[in-house]
């Protein structure tokens, strides 16, 4: 199984590199990354794009292949696109990561990655959110996406099975403004 951290984004409604704020001592990447890594994927992908070269520089990559995203300005499908390329062929299928919520439990990953059907999603006390879950066959899909919410367009198409992995609490942050961010430092992580 492979398991996708989607970071190259520009960080535009934020205003810096989101990727390299500071959390618990380290990165906003380097915490998702550390929980990607104890997820135990056969191979572990990060995108990145807009600061590539200084998350290179002060982020922890040491076992994540990195794929580099140039067109990261046109939305996460360009990065869901550019990764699905590097997926490994013998992969069963592909668990979504946003790089910016490190609140995701690896429990909750694990439950997602065991589904069944050719897409999963938890169904957080709050609503749908990922990790998300696309199984091999929904790979060529995956390598046409464009836009920013192109996965969850693929979701609600209504052309593969879905199931709802239920999730304890509420969607964990996904930090895209300053008071995201400073409601993840204040331990709302979830």
């Amino acid at each position: 199984m492979t398991g996708l951290v989607l970071a190259a984004g520009a960080s535009v409604r934020l205003g810096e590199a989101k990727q390299l704020l500071p959390y618990r001592g380290r990165t906003l990447l380097d915490a998702t990354l550390d929980l990607a890594r104890s997820c135990a994927f056969d191979q572990l992908l990060v995108t990145l794009g807009g600061a590539a070269h200084l998350i290179r520089e002060r982020v922890d990559l040491t076992g994540v292949q990195v794929v580099e995203n140039a067109e990261f300005s046109t939305g996460c499908g360009s990065s869901v696109r550019a990764a699905t390329q590097a997926v490994d062929p013998c992969a069963d299928g592909l668990v979504l990561l946003l790089g910016d919520q490190p609140g995701v439990r690896a429990a909750d990953v694990r439950r997602v990655a065991a589904a069944t059907t050719p897409l999963a999603v938890c169904r957080y006390s709050d609503g749908l959110g990922h990790p998300f879950w696309f199984a091999r066959d929904v790979l060529p899909q995956l390598r046409v996406l464009h836009g920013d919410k192109a996965v969850w367009k693929l979701l609600h198409s209504g052309r593969h099975p879905v199931t709802e992995i239920p999730v304890d609490g509420p969607v964990p942050i996904d930090v895209d403004t300053r008071a995201d961010y400073r409601r993840l430092l204040s331990g709302e992580a979830r």
